[in-house]
C-alpha cells in the first residue's frame, strides 16, 4: 500500500465528513430562516396562484431530496471508512512481507559471507601451506641436484615459478573473498587497501577516497555491504568506464527522521551509460539487493558521455553506533 493511496483514502473520508457537516449546517440555517420569516405561508400562497403546475407538492419533493442527500453523504462516509480500514490492513500486510523479505535477504547475505570467510581461511591455511611445502621441496631439489643435471635444475625452477603464479592467484582469490585487514583493522583500513590495489591495477586513473564523520563503528554485515558496494563499483569502472578520475566517498549523517545513515558515492568521469537499456551483468542487481536487505536505497545516475554515479544510503542501528563509540 503506497502512502499516497492511504492519504487519498483519508482525504475522501474527510470530504465525506465535510459534506455531512455542510448539509447539517445548511439544513439548520434553512430551518431558522423559515421560522423567522414564515416562508411556509408565503410559499403556500405563491403555489396557490400556480395550482396548475402542482407546485404545492414541492415541499414534499424537497424533503425527499434532502433525505436522499443525507443518505448519500452517510454512505460515502462509511464506504470511505471501510476502504481506509481495508487499505491500512493491506499496508500492514505488505509491510510485514517486506520485513520478512529483508530478513531473508540478510540471512542469505550472512550465509554467503560466512561461506566466503570459511573458504578464504581454507585457501590460506590449507592450500597456501601445501603450496609453500611444494616450493620448499622444489628449492631443495634445485639445490641438491648434481651440477651437470641441468634438466632437474630447470624442472625445479619451473615448479618454483608455477607455484609462485598459483600462490598469486590464490592470494587474489582470498582478497576477493575476504577484505584484507577487515577483521583486524575495520572497514576504513580495508577500503584503503582496496583503493590502493585498484590504483595499482588502473595506473591511468586517479582514485580518491574520502571518509567523513567516523563510519568505523559498524556491525560486520553492514561494513561488508559497504565494502562490497565500493568493490563492485570499482570493478564496473575498470570494465566499462575508461575514466580518468574516480571519487569514492563515505560519510555518516543523520537522516530526516534523526536516524544515523552512511552515505556512499562512487563517481567517475568515464563514458557513462544509458540506464534505460537492459544490462546483462548481475553486479548492479547484487549491489541493489545488498543495500535493500538493510532497508537502504541505491541510486544510479548516468548519461552517455557524462560519467557514472553510484549513490547509496545505508541505515545504521543507533544503538550499535552508540555502544561502539563508547568503547
Amino acid at each position: 500500500m503506497a502512502a499516497g493511496e492511504v492519504h487519498d483514502a483519508k482525504g475522501r473520508k474527510m470530504a465525506a465528513r465535510r459534506d455531512a457537516a455542510l448539509l447539517t449546517v445548511i439544513s439548520l440555517s434553512a430551518a431558522v430562516i423559515c421560522v423567522r420569516f414564515d416562508l411556509s405561508e408565503a410559499l403556500l400562497g405563491w403555489t396557490r396562484l400556480h395550482e396548475r403546475f402542482q407546485l404545492d407538492e414541492l415541499p414534499a419533493v424537497l424533503l425527499v431530496v434532502a433525505v436522499c442527500l443525507v443518505w448519500f453523504s452517510a454512505r460515502r462516509y462509511f464506504e470511505a471508512q471501510g476502504q481506509l480500514a481495508l487499505r491500512r490492513a493491506t499496508e500492514r500486510s505488505l509491510a510485514d512481507a517486506l520485513e520478512e523479505n529483508q530478513r531473508l535477504a540478510q540471512q542469505y547475505l550472512d550465509m554467503q559471507e560466512r561461506e566466503r570467510k570459511a573458504l578464504a581461511r581454507d585457501l590460506h591455511d590449507e592450500l597456501g601451506q601445501y603450496l609453500n611445502v611444494i616450493k620448499l621441496d622444489a628449492v631443495l631439489i634445485r639445490g641438491t641436484a648434481p651440477a651437470g643435471d641441468q634438466r632437474v635444475i630447470d624442472a625445479a625452477r619451473a615448479v618454483i615459478a608455477n607455484v609462485d603464479r598459483v600462490y598469486g592467484v590464490v592470494s587474489n582469490l582470498i582478497r576477493q573473498l575476504r577484505p584484507v585487514g577487515f577483521d583486524e583493522l575495520g572497514i576504513s583500513a580495508a577500503l584503503e587497501y582496496c583503493i590502493n590495489d585498484w590504483r595499482a591495477r588502473l595506473p591511468d586513473t586517479r582514485i580518491t577516497l574520502s571518509i567523513e564523520n567516523n563510519v568505523e563503528p559498524l556491525d560486520e554485515n553492514r561494513a561488508l555491504t559497504l565494502f562490497r558496494l565500493v568493490q563492485e563499483a570499482l570493478t564496473n569502472v575498470a570494465r566499462h568506464s575508461h575514466s580518468h578520475r574516480v571519487d569514492v566517498r563515505l560519510a555518516r549523517r543523520q537522516n530526516s527522521t534523526a536516524h544515523p545513515v552512511v552515505d556512499v558515492s562512487v563517481v567517475d568521469d568515464g563514458r557513462g551509460a544509458n540506464l534505460d537499456l537492459p544490462r546483462a551483468g548481475l553486479g548492479l542487481v547484487g549491489m541493489r539487493e545488498r543495500v535493500a536487505a538493510f532497508g537502504g536505497t541505491l541510486t544510479l545516475v548516468s548519461q552517455p558521455g557524462e560519467g557514472f554515479k553510484v549513490l547509496a544510503s545505508l541505515p545504521v542501528g543507533a544503538l550499535e553506533l552508540a555502544s561502539r563509540d563508547d568503547q
